[in-house]
């Protein structure tokens, strides 16, 4: 709504000086809503007195036909009489049926959104003979996989192995294909051609349960639910005890922090986070995953919108959460893609060069531009 909109930006809003033109465009849309709700009060004020005027036209024309048939003969007083009280009782429930048919009708129109929303099918569904994967090692295999959303073509015959344990960063411009291969592993989409296998299993053949429970993901917008701290970093991990959850915000980097809110972890976030910074709650996502113990990662490395104290702390969480894991990482600092065992250079959803910091800055023109332009300004080299 416009309310609400403008509450979460009210930022923005100041920022850009929109203010009158929020409030210009606030009353419009509320002037609007007026007429609608204006027209349709005089629609129900018109209701009731037509419902009434209906029932005792009803009442004279009984009296005025009954009156005539009692002195025909052809009816008693004392049946006349009780015609008219049935016709009275009758009146109240019809007058409430007209007061039922408006607000059936609204409810009608609100249910059928709500059942669209409700009856929409996921196009990735378990296949009939799906079984649970374990995965054990947590090695990773994308074999000729190609992916397009309608007509329009994201990723072309993508090929590389990560052996379990190691750290692969993919690298690229906005729209060469970096967050659909993210996507495609726990499933999200399937390839519309190739097979990705973990441990030698092909994933379509694997339960969704079973695979996205053992996959973490960590991207920069992380969402957090109206609940306290503690119900935030336990989500997906049902049973967790008090300990494990504290031990996994203490790797997390967030133990400190969550010991000085107002009720520990016990202490309620807001509606998706707002109480918290973004430092702060990427930490608490970072607990969650680790508290699942997952041998797959996604993390988006982004920590841009933070202070240097609090990337500290978040690169230090990230090194706890990485260790011993099989790990994507969508590369956006320079110490990343340094320290990852694999570089994937993405460019118009292929694989334009693959290999180690070193041996691509030696031999990829793309991946030295990439260098050069973007990680070493972002970490203060010349």
């Amino acid at each position: 709504t416009s309310v609400e909109q403008n509450l979460r930006g009210a930022r923005e809003v100041k920022t850009y000086v929109q203010e009158d033109a929020e409030i210009t465009r606030f009353d419009r849309e509320n002037n609007h809503w007026f007429d609608l709700s204006a027209a349709v009060a005089r629609m129900q004020s018109l209701n009731m007195p037509l419902l009434f005027l209906i029932a005792n036209i009803g009442i004279v024309i009984v009296i005025l036909y009954g009156g005539t048939q009692v002195i025909q003969g052809q009816l008693t007083l004392g049946e006349i009489i009780a015609f008219i009280t049935y016709i009275g009782q009758l009146i109240d429930p019809v007058r409430r049926l007209g007061l039922i048919i408006p607000a059936v009708a609204i409810a009608g129109s609100a249910a059928e959104r709500v059942f669209d929303i409700l009856d929409t099918v996921s196009e990735v569904q378990d296949e009939p003979d799906a079984s649970p994967i374990t995965i054990t090692a947590g090695r990773v295999q994308f074999d000729s996989v190609s992916f397009s959303y309608g007509q329009h073509k994201v990723l072309s015959d993508i090929n590389f192995t990560v052996q379990p344990g190691q750290t692969i960063a993919l690298l690229g411009s906005t729209g060469s294909g970096k967050s659909t291969i993210i996507s495609l592993l726990p499933r999200f989409y399937d390839p519309t051609a190739g097979q990705i296998l973990i441990d030698g299993f092909d994933i379509r053949h694997a339960t969704l349960h079973s695979l996205r429970s053992q996959i973490g993901i960590v991207l920069q917008e992380t969402t957090l639910f109206a609940d306290t701290i503690r119900e935030n970093i336990a989500f997906g991990s049902t049973g967790a005890s008090d300990d494990q959850i504290i031990r996994a915000a203490q790797a997390a980097q967030a133990h400190e922090f969550i010991l000085q809110s107002p009720l520990g972890y016990q202490t309620k976030v807001g509606e998706r986070g707002v109480t918290l910074s973004g430092g702060q709650k990427q930490r608490i996502a970072i607990a969650r995953v680790l508290l699942m113990d997952p041998r797959i990662l996604i993390l988006d490395d982004a920590t841009a919108s933070v202070d240097s104290e609090t990337e500290h702390l978040i690169q230090l969480a990230f090194r706890n959460l990485i260790h011993g894991r099989t790990t994507f990482v969508i590369a956006h600092r320079l110490s990343t893609v340094r320290d990852a065992d694999q570089i994937l250079v993405m460019d118009k959803g292929r694989i334009a060069a693959a290999g180690t910091h070193e041996s691509l800055l030696a031999s990829s023109h793309l991946y030295a531009e990439i260098y050069n332009r973007q990680l070493k300004q972002q970490e203060g080299q010349p």
